[in-house]
């Protein structure tokens, strides 16, 4: 599990990798939004999905330092992005899928990588494996 203190819209990138291989997640803010990625370390595409987790200019108290997790599944084929202990985004590499709670459309047209695309819609089941009953 990858761990850090971090301020939303200030420069930051954790990455993890599944125990199970060959699978890596990794969250970035640039300073203006922070994504959550899906990542196949055998593909030469690399990326498969990228989820949006927020803008940094709609959160109220960026000044606040905030935790931020990357949690996987024991079998290394689910992985979770928390955000002060509640899922923010998720990443099911067997069904091919991404979740997130933004409600923002994607800002990008994804141009590789073999998931099909979809509306990252939430969904509590993405996260059940966690056994977290806090909402975002």
């Amino acid at each position: 599990m990858a761990q850090q203190t971090f301020q939303p819209g200030r420069n930051v990138f954790v990455v993890d990798d599944s125990p199970g291989g060959p699978y890596s997640a990794f969250f970035d803010d640039d300073g203006e939004a922070g994504y959550f990625y899906a990542v196949d370390l055998t593909s030469d595409d690399l990326i498969l999905d990228v989820v949006p987790v927020y803008e940094a200019a709609t959160i109220s108290e960026r000044n606040r330092k905030s935790s931020l997790s990357i949690i996987w599944s024991a079998d290394g084929q689910k992985c979770a992005l928390l955000i002060n202990d509640a899922p923010h985004a998720a990443f099911d590499f067997n069904a091919q899928r991404g979740f997130s709670r933004a409600r923002a459309p994607r800002s990008f047209e994804q141009k590789r990588g073999s998931w099909k695309n979809s509306d990252h819609s939430w969904s509590d089941a993405a996260v059940a494996w966690l056994g977290i009953r806090k909402s975002a």
